[in-house]
């Protein structure tokens, strides 16, 4: 026995997904931003928080705690890198940026990022801060929340309009 189904809106339906098709690296550049910055303003609080003392030189063994310049020169740095979209794909880097440069700490020209490596990880003279780790993992759960919230509005924006 023949079967007949009818279904309605199907080219209702099309339509919106080829409408988000052309969107999609729109939809995905927005919910990133987004989420960038809840990781970028976590990192930016965690600068903050560092503990430091007044330059010295660290000898026979002893460690420090960076310097405030070292402290105001990360400050200066940190944040969210340009993005890179190529074709789909959307990619960026959160932190202290890629050319970063250098800073001038007790009359030595020091590069940015060393000094973030130092006070993150520790060395032989100075104290370990993991403030960057604690920062990422900390906020990734309202990161991961501001990109499916970005992304949902700009998904209804898309196939409602």
């Amino acid at each position: 026995m023949p079967m007949t189904i009818s279904t309605e809106g199907i080219g209702e339906l099309g339509a919106m997904l080829a409408r988000l098709g052309d969107k999609a690296q729109d939809v995905a550049s927005g919910a990133l931003f987004d989420g960038a910055g809840v990781v970028a303003d976590a990192y930016t609080a965690a600068i903050n928080s560092i503990q430091t003392a007044p330059f010295k030189y660290a000898w026979n063994g002893e460690k420090r705690l960076p310097s405030p310049e070292e402290k105001a020169a990360l400050l200066g740095k940190s944040g969210v890198a340009k993005f890179n979209k190529t074709g789909e794909e959307v990619n960026t880097l959160i932190g202290i940026s890629g050319a970063a440069g250098y800073a001038e700490v007790a009359g030595h020209t020091k590069a940015v990022r060393l000094i973030a490596r130092s006070i993150n990880s520790g060395t032989s003279f100075m104290n370990k801060q993991p403030v960057f780790r604690k920062a990422a993992s900390q906020s990734s759960g309202a990161a991961k929340s501001a990109i499916v919230s970005k992304a949902e509005q700009m998904f209804n924006e898309i196939i409602g309009g």
